[in-house]
């Protein structure tokens, strides 16, 4: 009986692999330019709309509600679109070893941000949207059409900075919730980072389209922001720049970075840089902490506390104005001898702070004693020397009636 053997084949060598392997990369630049035509159509339909409700201030408020309805309803499609050219054509195309770079980054985001819906669905709607807006965003300007570019970075503009702000008001939402050190730290993390994604990549465009005296007055903290966009940043240079996006905020985000919520992020700033002063062991590194402070003790009451207005204690506000006055009262100091305006203002910052740290004696001991040190250096405090002189002689114990 005449033998038979099984014959096993590289099915990716076979003529109808390597036939439908073809076809299917044929087919996906099909695919793909339909879903680009569909996406633009919900483009246009969605600059159309948008047109439309930003000038339907005037209008009565039924007529109004239905544009603004309009809009958004069309802006969900036009999100729709985008999203299933992600799914039906880039994902395909990495498949199949056919992506370029951007295309092969592009869904790597995609799926970092759709991780997120399992965990919480509130910050996956924001971030996905403001993914496929910076995703459609990148496909205009590569169009090179300057009408449709002018266009689109209005609508683009208005968006992202709702997106931005919903995002950071959900993530002061959650700074209330009952969260450990460790979750604290993270949500302090985020909103830094959201500010930053902001003011590089929407900031930008807003000073183009925006002449206000708003956007004049911020210019000069963007400008010092910008400083620290390039290179390695140390630990210090990391809380300088969190402490420059913090003073831009206070003027962009009143309403959804609460001035609560931008307190403990300035007071997470001071525990850090507390730290950084104590754990530092070279001096050069210390002193430049050491500066740091200062200009982060001014900026939290320039810019925060001197327009905080209610207080949870009466006693506290009543010290604030103590010290306010005292500041107040240096400044007139400034023009006539800066050296001494200086001197002055560290020992009043570093008074003050120190009154903040005495209440957790415990845990701050460290920037307490380094406080102290600094004060007899600028001759304010006396240092004793820990020792007794004790005297012979017999000592005779009395009771005392």
């Amino acid at each position: 009986m005449e033998g038979r053997s099984l014959r096993v084949y590289n099915t990716d060598r076979t003529f109808f692999s390597k036939i439908t392997n073809t076809i299917t990369k044929l087919l996906i630049p099909t695919k793909v330019g339909i879903n680009g035509v569909l996406i633009s159509i919900k483009r246009n339909s969605l600059l159309k709309a948008y047109e439309n409700f930003t000038l339907s201030s005037n209008l009565e408020e039924e007529k109004k509600e239905a544009l603004s309805k309009k809009y958004e309803d069309v802006y969900t499609l036009y999100l729709d679109a985008i999203d299933k050219n992600i799914v039906d054509s880039v994902y395909k195309k990495v498949k199949n070893n056919t992506a370029t770079e951007f295309e092969k980054d592009a869904l790597s985001r995609y799926y970092l941000i759709v991780h997120l819906k399992e965990d919480d669905y509130t910050e996956y709607k924001y971030r996905k949207q403001k993914y496929l807006l910076e995703l459609d965003y990148q496909t205009v300007l590569n169009s090179e059409k300057e009408k449709l570019i002018e266009k689109y970075k209005k609508f683009y503009c208005y968006k992202m900075e709702n997106i931005y702000k919903g995002i950071l008001k959900y993530y002061s939402i959650k700074l209330a919730d009952n969260l450990t050190l460790v979750a604290k730290d993270e949500i302090y993390n985020k909103i830094f980072a959201t500010l930053e994604e902001y003011i590089v990549n929407i900031l930008p465009l807003k000073f183009k389209n925006n002449s206000t005296e708003l956007y004049k007055e911020i210019v000069g903290e963007y400008e010092g922001f910008e400083r620290y966009t390039v290179g390695k940043l140390d630990q210090n240079e990391i809380i300088e720049k969190n402490m420059i996006l913090l003073g831009i905020s206070r003027r962009l985000f009143t309403h959804s970075l609460p001035l609560m919520v931008a307190e403990q992020c300035y007071i997470k700033l001071l525990k850090d840089v507390r730290s950084l002063i104590v754990d530092t062991r070279i001096i050069k590194k210390q002193e430049k902490a050491y500066s740091l402070l200062i200009k982060l003790i001014e900026e939290y009451n320039m810019k925060l506390l001197s327009t905080k207005v209610y207080w949870d204690k009466p006693k506290l506000r009543q010290e604030y104005r103590k010290f306010w006055d005292e500041y107040k009262r240096l400044e007139d100091l400034k023009d006539e001898n800066e050296e001494k305006y200086l001197r002055e203002k560290e020992i009043l910052f570093i008074t003050n702070d120190l009154k903040q740290v005495l209440k957790n004696e415990n845990k701050y001991f460290k920037i307490i004693k380094f406080y102290k040190n600094k004060l007899v250096e600028l001759g304010v405090m006396k240092k004793l020397k820990n020792s007794c002189t004790s005297y012979t002689g017999t000592y005779v114990k009395q009771r005392v009636h």
